[in-house]
């Protein structure tokens, strides 16, 4: 398998020049799992770590390598382990806020081409949790793929409907499919194109790993028995990149419980693309589309040609949004005022 095989184009090509340690290589992250690194190259895979200077001077957890980052590292002990010396930079993402009250963003993965977005036919599907991984996607500029799982627990009426509602959000390609009877699998086959690495999204239990199975055609990854409700549970521990027999890449995710979104507001255009489009009728170029008169957001909604949820959607995720960036700047403002407390210290002790 050569670099290339791995996804490492032209792009790539172009953003490493800035060169490297003597004896470093080009690798791809293809695992984290709690702070160990898995990287992978022309020859295997090997467990790495960062070197001390690149941990000293990351500044805060998105800087860290994530599956699909592409790096510069160092192999020793016989090429069986590696450190890691530079992270290269990154084409797509795909991230979410830190968990808690924490102003962080967490990366989930890069350089990603194509993001599967999961959700079951059953108790998962939730429209408002879509529109969360569609602004995601949009905001670390990958394609979204909505794949609606376990089909074959639900009748066809009940699928057109989930499929309507899907396509009243979005654009993108949709797939539905049923891991138990393989309908829909071979399109799913379809849209995954050797060279480009594609990722996995979803709850816990919407049956990505067992998608993942009946790709490979074996049991690799471990999966748990349905819960009493019909629906599966939570196996995936780490995120992890697989390489298939018809050369595409996959990412596996863990199921994530919560999705904040990062302050992106063209994020937010794209992922709601019809509101955009509407806004550009209002009368005033700031409107919030809330109490403003001349709206043409809320006169869309007042005719019906505007669905509430997505109303109420929309204006739920940029209120996170804001908030979010103005916890982001408000965190920026403490760590300098941090670091010239720091260097005040250090200054006094001199003299």
């Amino acid at each position: 398998m050569n670099l290339k095989d791995l996804g490492f184009d032209e792009w790539f090509e172009a953003h490493a020049a800035e060169g490297g340690p003597e004896g470093g290589r080009f690798a791809r992250v293809c695992a984290v799992d709690r702070g160990a690194y898995f990287i992978r190259h022309e020859t295997g895979e090997i467990p790495a770590e960062l070197t001390g200077k690149l941990a000293y001077h990351i500044d805060g957890p998105a800087e860290l390598p994530c599956v699909g980052d592409w790096v510069v590292a160092v192999c020793h002990n016989g090429g069986a382990e590696a450190v890691i010396h530079r992270v290269l930079p990154r084409r797509t993402f795909l991230r979410r806020r830190t968990p808690g009250r924490n102003a962080d963003c967490q990366m989930i993965a890069a350089n990603i081409d194509v993001a599967f977005i999961v959700q079951s036919c059953r108790y998962d599907f939730n429209a408002g949790r879509l529109d969360r991984y569609l602004v995601m996607a949009a905001d670390g500029r990958v394609e979204p793929v909505v794949v609606l799982t376990k089909t074959d627990l639900v009748d066809e009426e009940e699928l057109a409907r989930k499929i309507e509602t899907v396509r009243a959000a979005t654009a993108a390609r949709v797939i539905a499919l049923s891991c138990m009877s393989g309908a829909g699998l071979e399109e799913f086959r379809q849209a995954l194109v050797p060279g480009r690495t594609c990722c996995l999204l979803g709850s816990s239990g919407v049956g990505k790993t067992t998608l993942l199975n009946r790709l490979t055609g074996r049991e690799s990854f471990a999966t748990r028995p349905v819960s009493a409700t019909g629906e599966g549970t939570h196996t995936t521990t780490r995120r992890q990149l697989v390489v298939l027999d018809r050369g595409a890449m996959v990412v596996d995710t863990p199921g994530m419980r919560e999705l904040g979104i990062v302050g992106a507001d063209d994020a937010l255009d794209a992922g709601f693309d019809e509101i955009a489009a509407l806004a550009a009728g209002c009368r005033y170029a700031d409107c919030s589309h809330e109490h403003e008169p001349g709206c043409a957001v809320r006169a869309a909604l007042e005719r019906g040609e505007l669905a509430g949820e997505r109303y109420a959607s929309y204006l739920k995720l940029r209120k996170e949004s804001r908030y979010h960036e103005m916890s982001c700047l408000e965190k920026r403002r403490k760590d300098k005022a941090f670091g010239r407390f720091v260097k005040s210290v250090k200054k006094r002790a001199r003299r």
